[in-house]
């Protein structure tokens, strides 16, 4: 039976409260279908920052990639201590350093609020576009010709471009649903950028996804869409900032980033990590909601299955959590469910109840 090693890093604000809470419901499930699980903690943020001089140490580095995968808590963007080496830290770094070009965000309606009915998919590249994996002059991304004049560079690279749409349409087609792809964009003003993204994505569909469906939108009527009749996407293809813009519109319609989970993955590595920022002001309070982090934890058991494909037990714990998960959220009991959501539970409550759930239904 293969074991294997999941890297938690906490990251910050709210990051120990909910990666602690999807740990726990990960050992629970894992208990109940027989997986091995071994998890090693690893710091990150201002917890490493504070131990080491630096918030992404090279101790960190090294047990990620000893790692089979990792759970990634928020990370406080831009905003660390300016003595850091690795200053402005964010996820990003990690993306780039270990190559995890594509960022899946699933939008899907546990709990109702604009359509009860939305199970859509954002593939957002990863590593590119404003956020570019080089160092210009002082800025990271940017730099300044004086102090009222800012210049950001785009970076969008034919690869990438493949790569992402490839990620895409493979996906559309295994999740056997609307079979369309939708790739938003600006073309008619980032003539170039978007045009390479237009010109790629369209050779990828002709070359071996015809038997889907491909359309393409500009990001601006799209997202009026998204509003009105969010029910009809499937799965967006998005660069970098659009995607990510994009995805945040999607989780106002089923109920907040709580619910928005993310994979980041790559060829030969896989992260998961909750849409949702640190959320300074209720940390440390207890009532975060950890939804958005367990999920992430199920899209990466399902990475880790598809690509190392020798348990059929890492997919089973990830469906004995979704199920959890969905009929917890379908409960209309408040102790079900955390404040953001109308209900009374604290983290940790509302982890143990659904732990509990795991053990009954299972």
């Amino acid at each position: 039976m293969t074991k294997y090693k999941l890297a938690m890093l906490n990251g910050d604000g709210i990051g120990p409260e909910v990666v602690s809470s999807a740990r726990s419901i990960l050992e629970t499930a894992s208990q109940v279908t027989g997986l091995e699980l071994e998890f090693i903690e690893l710091p990150v943020g201002l917890e490493a920052y504070k131990n080491f001089g630096r918030t992404l140490p090279p101790n960190t580095i090294e047990g990620m990639s000893q790692s089979d995968a990792w759970i990634l808590g928020p990370l406080q963007t831009g905003s660390y201590p300016k003595d850091d080496r690795d200053y402005p830290m964010s996820s990003g770094k990690i993306r780039k350093y270990f190559d995890l070009f594509a960022n899946i965000r699933p939008a899907k309606s546990y709990i109702p609020k604009v359509a009860s009915n939305i199970d859509l998919v954002i593939v957002r590249e990863n590593t590119e576009d404003f956020f570019p994996n080089i160092n210009l002059f002082k800025g990271y991304g940017e730099f300044w010709t004086d102090k009222d004049t800012v210049v950001s560079l785009r970076v969008i690279r034919r690869s990438s471009c493949k790569r992402i749409a490839k990620t895409a349409f493979e996906l559309a087609r295994s999740r056997n649903q609307k079979k369309l792809v939708t790739a938003v964009h600006k073309s008619n003003v980032l003539i170039e950028g978007d045009g390479l993204f237009l010109e790629e994505a369209n050779r990828v569909y002709e070359e071996g996804f015809r038997d889907l469906r491909f359309e393409q939108k500009l990001i601006d009527s799209a997202s009026m869409e998204l509003v009105l009749k969010p029910e009809r996407f499937d799965v967006i293809l998005a660069t970098n900032l659009f995607g990510d813009i994009i995805s945040d519109e999607a989780a106002g319609l089923v109920g907040g980033l709580g619910f928005c989970p993310s994979l980041n993955s790559g060829e030969k590595h896989a992260m998961g990590q909750a849409v949702h920022g640190t959320a300074p002001d209720i940390a440390g309070k207890g009532i975060a909601n950890p939804v958005s982090e367990i999920l992430s934890s199920v899209m990466l058991l399902d990475w880790l299955f598809s690509h190392k494909g020798e348990e059929r037990k890492v997919y089973e714990t990830a469906r004995v959590i979704e199920r959890a998960i969905k009929k917890q959220l379908s409960s209309q009991d408040p102790k079900d469910k955390t404040l953001d959501i109308d209900g009374n539970a604290s983290t940790q409550e509302f982890t143990s109840r659904l732990s509990n759930r795991i053990l009954v239904d299972s």
